[in-house]
């Protein structure tokens, strides 16, 4: 559900579209104009807005957003705009080409394979396959080596059951092995990976339950046994994205602002990606992990019109 609050009187999509080829037009562009149009239409809306946008107008909607707008918040709207599915599938593109680090890219694809619905990931595996003409298991199995290769391929893989049904046998059982494995330091074995892939959230929740009642602490806390390793850090990463996600987005977000300097690519993904489905929980828990209002944060640490369109999107407005 989505955080803001969207018009009782939503424009035909013509209008909206009227609206936004004059905005791009003449001498100057009407950033204000573009933000307070997309950032209030759902994502049904908007792949309305540019299907109608190309037929009434012969071109992309993205074509004059890239000749007019600049920046970041050019690529926050870029990212906005599309459907969730090929949004998704554009980043899980972008980061198998390596433009960044390693750690970055695994991230990336661990968040897709572990915070969508099973349905939404099919989505994205399909899209993928027709912009692509390749699978994203294939990209994802060429572009990562080892213990990585090893997680990240089925948990893009997977269509985990969605029901809340639990079987504490298999709970059990499995806290145990996980245990098991991690005091062997295993972190790689093939038992710990099935697991994690293939059980559905309410499962994994039940046996890292059982995990922290039966051996007096959480999973996470023996993963961190060398918090300097990636690959420890990315399954501890999926352990949280599986079970309780704003944690992860929380954390992401603080360490985009954190220091000197912002890194404008986390917190516009995690903007992005969220807005329309748990921003209010993730707004929540980094008030009560860092004691200040996340828009307080963004206020601090962006400008301008990415500023604009970041505080839209978490259902603020910039005054």
């Amino acid at each position: 559900m989505a955080t803001f609050a969207v018009p009782q009187q939503i424009p035909p999509v013509a209008e909206d579209c009227e609206r936004l080829r004059k905005a791009m037009q003449g001498w100057g562009t009407d950033e204000n104009a573009i933000i307070s149009i997309l950032t209030h239409r759902n994502a049904r809306q908007r792949c309305l807005i540019r299907q109608t946008y190309a037929e009434k107008y012969g071109e992309d909607f993205f074509k004059p957003l890239q000749d007019e707008l600049s920046g970041d918040f050019l690529r926050a709207v870029l990212l906005w705009t599309p459907h969730p599915a090929e949004r998704d599938a554009l980043l899980a593109n972008e980061v198998t080409k390596k433009k960044h680090s390693a750690a970055h890219n695994h991230l990336v694809i661990m968040e897709i394979a572990c915070t969508r619905t099973s349905r939404e990931l099919f989505q994205v595996r399909e899209d993928y396959h027709a912009r692509y003409k390749r699978s994203l298991e294939e990209d994802i199995a060429y572009h990562t080596t080892g213990d990585f290769r090893k997680l990240l391929v089925p948990l893009v893989s997977t269509y985990r059951y969605e029901g809340g049904e639990v079987d504490m046998t298999v709970a059990n059982s499995e806290a145990n092995i996980l245990q098991e494995k991690i005091s062997e330091k295993a972190y790689n074995h093939d038992e710990l990976i099935r697991i994690l892939t293939t059980r559905s959230k309410a499962q994994l929740n039940a046996t890292f339950k059982v995990y922290n009642d039966q051996f007096g602490h959480p999973l996470n806390k023996d993963l961190k046994k060398k918090p300097k390793d990636e690959y420890l850090g990315l399954v501890r990463a999926t352990v949280q994205c599986l079970t309780c996600p704003e944690k992860y987005y929380e954390k992401a977000l603080r360490l985009s602002m954190k220091g000197l300097g912002t890194t404008e690519e986390t917190l516009t993904r995690v903007v992005v990606t969220r807005a329309e489905v748990d921003m209010k929980s993730i707004m929540e828990q980094y008030q009560l992990k860092n004691s200040v209002p996340l828009v307080q944060d963004i206020k601090s640490d962006t400008s301008g019109d990415y500023l604009a369109t970041l505080l839209a999107l978490v259902g603020q407005s910039s005054s």
